[in-house]
């Protein structure tokens, strides 16, 4: 059994390991908007690279588990949590997607648990997923989320329910987390919060095994308004301990910080330069849900040239696809337009619903033709920073998509410049590579944004959001 970290004095507050790049992003927004200094690295924190960022109160690690194997996590996930519980912050957070996106085989947010609660020494793990700001909402236990302006319980909603890796058919989290994990699972619901009774309940839930490490509660926590989440970030503070592990969403850092800047442990959130427009983003995108979709004809509508990649000509030729794309791309940032480079239209478009039969064709299986995919979005947008100096500021739509641009874009860690909607900051980019250095991205999940989203990007609408 792995002995919790006996980690040395920290200013940190809090550390995670984002589950996906988009994630990551996310949960950097929440805390600096809420005035906690974070910084995002895309590697393993290295003592050298900390020091690049001194008066940081939180640190994150952008990851790619939400859509790997409980073996690839054993292996990648386990040394990424210990890297991070040795920081020494109270709170050791593995992020989650806020629709909860996992299953036993792939994400399994239950593995992560297992992994990360022999780091700390705490009697439990608080879950909280609930995340008002965007969207999201828990009520005794069952989560629900709006899409397109309408909520929608997970297990019938448009995306989550269709999707296309762990689809959802299960609302509660109770028992869709108990097909990953034997953990105990129990639940505080908003009735007993909006009650003062979380922590009561929370003793009457750990008096039964208080020194067993090996029953240690996952207790999830309903939040569903800015009551409930206050009530959340007061209930996980003053109930730290020694140390707690949590896999939650950002929903997690936005209740913490209501309760940081109530009691004074943060000053409170500032005010950001308004992000400038520019004359031109280059985007690409790997999401198929239908938001992403709708930004899609938008940007169409709206002067983007918008380029559809050819799956069969990319996973039968390679390169020969890649190199139309970036020409196409350059051609259009000359002529003054931006390009958007994209894979699908939503998840009736055909080259989602006959992507196993182009992959077979190709000799690929599922996951092999997605990496290949993610791979050449990533091929064309380095390429096309190299080929136009000028270009400074891209767009990744699609977890999966952000997590390969991030990884071939030579960059080592992330602060967020702007606000642009929630859940998809613009940040600035951090790197040796001086054509990568002061690079503006967004990543943005495919549910994130109205319909205009790479407007918003391109003309810094939204500029001077709360933020650090």
């Amino acid at each position: 059994m792995v002995s919790p970290v006996q980690p040395p004095a920290s200013p940190l507050l809090l550390a995670y390991y984002g589950d996906d790049f988009t994630g990551s992003t996310d949960a950097l927004e929440a805390l600096t908007s809420a005035g906690v200094p974070t910084v995002l690295f895309l590697q393993t924190p290295t003592p050298a690279l900390l020091q690049r960022f001194p008066g940081v109160r939180a640190v994150g690690m952008a990851g790619q588990a939400r859509g790997r194997s409980p073996d690839w996590m054993r292996k990648h996930l386990a040394p990424a949590l210990q890297a991070l519980a040795a920081l020494g912050a109270p709170i050791l957070h593995y992020k989650v997607c806020s629709t909860f996106d996992s299953s036993p085989q792939i994400g399994s947010i239950g593995c992560a648990i297992e992994l990360g609660l022999p780091l700390v020494a705490g009697r439990w793990s608080p879950m909280v997923v609930g995340a008002p700001r965007l969207g999201r909402y828990q009520a005794f236990g069952h989560l629900f989320a709006v899409a397109q302006g309408v909520g929608h319980r997970l297990d019938r909603h448009p995306t989550m329910a269709r999707h296309p890796v762990t689809p959802m058919h299960e609302s509660d989290l109770q028992r869709h987390l108990g097909e990953q994990t034997t953990l105990r699972r129990v639940l505080i619901d908003f009735t007993q919060l909006k009650a003062g009774a979380g922590p009561a309940r929370l003793e009457a839930i750990c008096a039964g095994s208080p020194n067993d490490a090996d029953d240690r509660p996952v207790v999830l926590i309903d939040v569903l308004d800015d009551e409930t989440l206050r009530a959340a970030g007061a209930l996980v503070w003053s109930q730290r301990g020694d140390g707690l592990f949590t896999a939650s969403s950002s929903g997690l850092q936005d209740a913490l910080a209501a309760h940081w800047q109530a009691t004074g442990v943060v000053a409170g959130p500032a005010r950001l330069p308004p992000a400038a427009a520019v004359p031109a983003i280059a985007a690409v995108s790997g999401s198929c849900s239908p938001g992403t979709a709708a930004q899609i004809a938008w940007a169409a509508d709206h002067g983007f040239a918008t380029l559809r990649l050819d799956l069969p000509a990319l996973l039968q030729g390679g390169a020969a696809e890649t190199d139309r794309l970036v020409d196409a791309a350059a051609g259009a940032l000359a002529a003054g337009r931006s390009p958007l480079v994209y894979t699908a239209a939503g998840p009736d478009d055909p080259a989602v619903q006959g992507f196993d039969a182009v992959a077979a064709a190709a000799g690929l299986d599922r996951q092999q033709a997605a990496e290949r995919t993610g791979q050449a979005l990533a091929t064309v947008l380095c390429a096309l920073l190299d080929r136009v100096p000028a270009l400074r500021r891209v767009a990744v739509a699609g977890g999966d998509s952000s997590g390969a641009v991030a990884a071939a874009l030579d960059v080592q860690a992330l602060t967020q410049q702007a606000s642009l909607v929630p859940g998809a900051p613009l940040c600035r980019a951090w790197s040796d590579r001086p054509g990568r250095d002061g690079l503006e991205i967004v990543l943005k999940g495919g549910q994130m944004g109205g319909d205009d989203f790479f407007g918003r990007v391109r003309d810094g609408v939204g500029g001077g959001a709360l933020a650090c």
